[in-house]
């Protein structure tokens, strides 16, 4: 990686670890579990692993540390930065923003499940339901989800614009859920949600957004980066 890549500010994305209801693919939304011991321990090695002085998120570098509400969110975030040196000056927000999408009376669902239901109400005769086309009926629509998104998204440029050619400290990790994750990185890019990009973030997974060029007008996911080799001391 050059080293104006390397500086230029980046979003971490991270995925809260395995719940009851993920392991088995139900949307949850307000519903707010707890992580499971398998969901903390993916947290666990994920930080062990990315997370720490010269590591892929080094937290000295963070300039804000944004959370969903939910629990789930709340308990993934606390591992990641637990015993880190830095932990102690973390500046981290709790939004709703961030919030996972509101299923509505798709909650606790799965896809087929709710596909059935639809068709049972006389919905979707032509194609089938997709929740970035469709949104979900007593919850939210893809213009909602879209609307606090873009919200965020300006304030993290604006937090990030002063210091894309600096030393600086100004990556951010958001630490929420697998579809509102998806759609932030959508409108990360200017994407509409209905846009046919598939993407997909395991449990515990991190993803990395950041800009082409330093240019703050110039948002990319970064798709691949090299990591260098240790110095090597002769005996």
């Amino acid at each position: 990686m050059s080293l104006k890549d390397a500086t230029t500010p980046r979003v971490y994305l991270c995925r809260h670890g395995e719940t009851e209801w993920s392991r088995s693919g139900r949307y949850t939304g307000t519903t707010d579990l707890p992580l499971l011991p398998s969901g903390a321990a993916q947290v666990r090695g994920t930080a062990n692993i990315v997370i720490g002085a010269r590591k892929l998120i080094n937290p000295w570098k963070l300039v804000k540390v944004f959370v969903s509400p939910r629990q789930r969110a709340g308990e993934t975030a606390e591992l990641l930065f637990q015993g880190q040196e830095a932990e102690r000056h973390l500046d981290s927000e709790v939004t709703e923003a961030l919030a996972e999408w509101d299923y509505g009376e798709y909650e606790g669902l799965l896809t087929n499940e709710i596909r059935e239901k639809r068709r049972g109400e006389g919905r979707d005769v032509e194609r089938e339901w997709d929740i970035w086309r469709d949104g979900c009926v007593g919850g939210e629509s893809p213009q909602q989800v879209t609307s606090r998104l873009d919200t965020l998204i300006s304030e993290i440029r604006a937090l990030q614009a002063p210091d894309m050619r600096t030393s600086t400290p100004a990556d951010i990790v958001l630490v929420a859920h697998g579809h509102i994750l998806r759609a932030f990185a959508k409108r990360w890019l200017g994407y509409p949600l209905k846009f046919p990009l598939s993407m997909m973030i395991e449990p515990g997974g991190i993803g990395i957004l950041s800009y082409q060029h330093q240019n703050i007008e110039e948002p990319a996911f970064l798709l691949g980066m090299g990591f260098p080799l240790e110095d090597e001391s002769e005996d």
